[in-house]
């Protein structure tokens, strides 16, 4: 606005300082105007931000995805419209992410904390689209279970450390204990997605990708490589 518009950056921040201006809104109204295409999505993509100092709120230890290792800093998670058939986006808000000692006193996780946040702006997401994407870092239970309750579909991919899994075809031996519901494992996912190998041997029996055991809880923010899967819903075929 500064670059753009009449006044100076100063006279921006002083004006919004003490005023509560509804910028998701805003930035809502402008991806309405400027972004005429059909087929939308929602992207979701925490940045690391370097800050010194002692007195920043929230000053913390984020992921770096540059660094390739958690560094002190400020974190932001911005949420970016996609315009698919323009193949264009555009900044929808961005909110700051609170740092450690904070997410312990509110008892929650930092994927807790993206979903909840995500969860509670799903009106104003919802008009625009309903569909979120999200790299491998938010393939977990804690994200993807909330935001499908909630009326969203994440497209993301799996990490290449996750496990997957057959639903077992055996008939009850009748032996004591409790019957193994699923078979042996298929392969990591970047193993058997990757190279296309393994597929389901009936329709509608691979296990649901937004069940606890394949998107396994782990807390570095390490890049995955795989390939991208759909989930559509926390109760997807099994």
């Amino acid at each position: 606005m500064g670059r753009y518009g009449k006044f100076s950056e100063q006279t921006y921040r002083n004006h919004f300082v003490n005023e509560s201006f509804d910028w998701f809104s805003f930035n809502e109204h402008l991806v309405k105007e400027h972004l005429p295409g059909t087929r939308k999505a929602i992207a979701v993509d925490p940045s690391y931000i370097p800050k010194s100092g002692k007195k920043t709120p929230w000053l913390g230890y984020f992921w770096s995805g540059c660094a390739g290792e958690y560094k002190r800093g400020l974190e932001i998670m911005g949420i970016g419209v996609l315009d698919v058939d323009n193949r264009e986006c555009m900044t929808l808000g961005s909110v700051q992410s609170p740092d450690t000692k904070t997410l312990d006193n509110m008892d929650k996780s930092l994927v807790d904390w993206y979903a909840g946040y995500l969860v509670s702006r799903r009106e104003q997401i919802h008009r625009i689209s309903n569909i979120v994407v999200a790299d491998a870092f938010f393939s977990k239970s804690t994200f993807i279970t909330p935001m499908c309750d909630n009326g969203f579909h994440i497209i993301s991919r799996f990490r290449n450390d996750a496990v997957l899994f057959y639903p077992t075809a055996e008939k009850p031996t009748g032996r004591r204990g409790l019957a193994s519901s699923w078979s042996s494992a298929s392969g990591t996912a970047s193993s058997t997605l990757g190279s296309r190998t393994a597929s389901p041997p009936t329709s509608g029996s691979w296990r649901s990708t937004s069940t606890h055991r394949l998107l396994p809880s782990i807390s570095p923010r390490l890049p995955a490589k795989g390939l991208e899967y759909h989930i559509s819903s926390p109760h997807a075929s099994r």
